[in-house]
């Protein structure tokens, strides 16, 4: 068994020796003679810009459904897909024949019951002028007094017809006002200036105002001023607050890049799928009107922004050289190993406006040997972060 063992060991010392010949051939096949082939960069100066994507809808900051309140066919429509309309111009016109004869309805039946409320008062005065001879009489005790109760009782039945004709009087005028106001109605105006962004009926058509009031047209208020209405995922919507600046690009302008501040963030969470997301809101300028209600808005929220830094790429704070990088360089390796501040293990993400940075390390090559830099690191765009302080300096290749 001893000498079973020990062959194993031996073979186990001779794979060991042929790994390690086999590395040290690698680099000196990779140029190690002359300085092992290292991929650098320079470090330079520039802006770093943290940054929240989301996709998002254009749309008009006031929107005016326009409806009908009554039910009727459409006699007549004076706008159209994109015309310019004044608040109080006439838009539509429903055909008002039947609600103009139910107007003249109401008119007569409240100058009959205006006629109706002049004979009760007729009735009055005689009834009245007729208790007043009763009690005279009783007071001779030329009547009997059931004749003076007869007359006190017509009187007080008079007064009443008269109270009750007055009610349907004004119930009668409260009936013409509605009819009017329904005759009203059957002429559609602007509530707004704007601009007439869908229309949804012909001449010809019903509409029925039953249980709420059908969209005959849609009115933008001002289309030079616009929003973009952006789903935000709930990990980044701690980032965004008002204020901060929006770059976004549409399809129909694939070119061009347009400008925004983010204005609200609204507290509705919208749920689907189990996706939690919140919309922000988004002010737009659109001067030149390329813009328009409903476009695909792709969205990039800045949320922190370093200008005038160093900048380095996450790969060099990710590098870890290896003992064997150190012998092919004729180097020795620093003893303990590499700390742990230099692996991507410990660069957790910094919420953005906080002061403070996070500590890392980059490994400079300088005359074919290879150096740690403690650096502080902030702002990280995804693939560059700047560096907030630390022992390298600009041009450093790292």
């Amino acid at each position: 068994q001893r000498g079973r063992m020990k062959t194993k060991l031996m073979v186990v010392l001779a794979v060991v020796a042929v790994v390690t010949a086999s590395v040290a051939a690698y680099y000196r096949g990779n140029g190690a003679g002359d300085g092992l082939n290292l991929t650098t960069v320079s470090l330079t100066r520039g802006s770093v810009v943290e940054a929240v994507e989301a996709t998002g809808t254009l749309e008009a900051v006031t929107t005016v459904e326009v409806g009908s309140q009554v039910s009727g066919t459409i006699k007549a429509l004076y706008a159209d897909y994109n015309a310019q309309v004044r608040k109080g111009q006439v838009i539509a016109q429903l055909e008002p024949s039947l609600f103009e004869t139910q107007v003249e309805q109401a008119r007569a039946t409240v100058q009959r019951l205006q006629a109706e409320v002049d004979s009760a008062r007729v009735k009055v005065e005689d009834a009245k002028l007729k208790l007043r001879r009763a009690h005279e009489l009783s007071a001779r005790q030329l009547i009997p007094a059931n004749d003076l109760e007869t007359a006190q009782a017509t009187a007080r039945q008079a007064d009443a017809s008269l109270m009750a004709a007055q009610a349907q009087l004004v119930q009668g005028r409260a009936s013409l006002r509605n009819n009017e106001v329904n005759l009203g109605h059957t002429t559609i105006t602007a509530p707004i200036d704007g601009i007439v962004i869908s229309r949804n009926v012909d001449v010809g058509q019903t509409v029925a105002a039953s249980m709420s009031a059908p969209t005959l047209f849609v009115l933008a208020q001002d289309l030079r001023q616009m929003q973009v209405n952006a789903r935000v995922d709930e990990s980044d919507i701690g980032r965004i607050k008002a204020g901060q600046t929006v770059e976004f690009r549409v399809d129909a302008h694939p070119d061009d890049t347009f400008i925004g501040t983010v204005r609200q963030v609204r507290l509705e969470p919208l749920v689907e799928q189990n996706v939690v997301s919140y919309v922000t809101v988004i002010d737009v300028p659109n001067a030149d009107m390329k813009l328009k209600p409903g476009m695909t808005a792709n969205v990039t929220i800045e949320v922190a922004r370093a200008d005038e830094v160093l900048r380095v790429p996450n790969a060099a704070l990710r590098f870890r050289p290896t003992a064997e990088v150190f012998t092919a360089l004729g180097q020795q390796a620093p003893g303990g190993g590499l700390p742990a501040a230099a692996g991507s293990s410990t660069r957790g993400r910094v919420p953005s406006g906080e002061a403070g940075s996070r500590r890392s390390a980059v490994w400079v090559l300088r005359d074919g040997r290879l150096s740690r830099g403690p650096v502080q690191t902030g702002v990280d765009d995804g693939t560059t972060t700047a560096l907030t302080a630390g022992e390298v300096q600009e041009g450093a290749e790292v």
